[in-house]
């Protein structure tokens, strides 16, 4: 199952080779919510891992975006101790302004201008 979160990135850290063909990034998202009168700050970190690791290169720090991610749980036991490890599992993401433009102003709706002062160059049968 996907999920998604739009917040402002925070932090980025380097990328981080954890085997011989293992590599993990991680950053941050700041998701501000106003509830009932009261503004509620989360943060959440998220895991980018083998070729999604550049993915908040394209990214700002303070850039708002929307990331996509999976959660992913493991367990975990070593000396008769067991615990559970969750991951945000990244894999895309995106510019909210990107998301938020509006599309040019024009008549026809096709995003091309119209100029009806123009003649066809030739008349070509197909």
């Amino acid at each position: 199952m996907s999920y998604e979160l739009t917040g402002t990135l925070i932090a980025r850290s380097e990328t981080v080779q954890r085997t011989a063909t293992f590599r993990t990034r991680e950053f941050v998202i700041e998701k501000t919510e106003d509830i009932g009168g009261r503004t509620i700050t989360n943060y959440a970190k998220f895991q980018c891992v083998q070729d999604k690791t550049g993915l908040p290169d394209r990214f700002n720090i303070g850039d708002m975006v929307k990331v996509y991610f999976n959660i992913k749980g493991s367990k975990w036991e070593k000396n008769g101790q067991i615990n559970y490890i969750t991951n945000l599992d990244a894999w895309r993401m995106e510019s909210v302004n990107l998301l938020q433009q509006e599309p040019p102003d024009n008549s026809s709706g096709y995003g091309i201008p119209e100029t009806p002062d123009l003649e066809p160059e030739n008349d070509l049968p197909f």
